[in-house]
């Protein structure tokens, strides 16, 4: 698998978030730190993310990602949307429950925006595990099978801090 990537696109209150290759908890802090600062733009119009080219994601990704839709449908009452044809992902957004907070669609969108490759963070160790922590806490409050699911990691992630 190729490494991971998070390229960025803002124009006019429309994010688009497109991930590329493998992408792994070490691309979550710049992630997160993207997301905030959409948060705090106070206007969002549309958000799309774009997983044409991604390989592979990791539910920590997908938690942060949750959590974009949770705060896009809450405040502005916009519900985004991940394009994602591969099929293996497509049915992992699904069990996850993240069907109810993204219009997941399995076709291509019609042009490319120019983006920008985000920045890799390096966080602290302490600072990583908070991430990963919240990122599963959320994606457990969707179902009960999440919540099986990485019920032991969130309990190591708290006897940890």
């Amino acid at each position: 698998m190729e490494p991971g990537k998070i390229l960025v696109s803002e124009h006019d209150g429309a994010y688009v978030i497109k991930l590329t290759g493998d992408v792994r908890v070490t691309l979550c802090t710049s992630l997160s730190n993207y997301m905030e600062a959409i948060f705090q733009s106070g206007h969002i119009s549309e958000v799309v993310v774009d997983m044409l080219e991604a390989e592979g994601v990791d539910s920590t990704t997908l938690g942060l990602l949750a959590k974009l839709a949770i705060h896009c449908n809450d405040k502005y009452q916009v519900k985004p949307v991940v394009f994602c044809p591969d099929e293996s992902l497509y049915k992992t957004l699904s069990v996850m429950g993240l069907d109810d907070v993204f219009d997941i669609a399995q076709t291509v969108p019609c042009e490319e925006n120019d983006c920008e490759e985000l920045s890799i963070i390096s966080p602290s160790v302490d600072e990583t595990r908070e991430q990963v922590l919240e990122a599963h806490r959320l994606l457990s409050s969707f179902n009960d099978r999440n919540k099986q699911e990485f019920m032991d990691l969130i309990c190591a992630l708290e006897e940890s801090s």
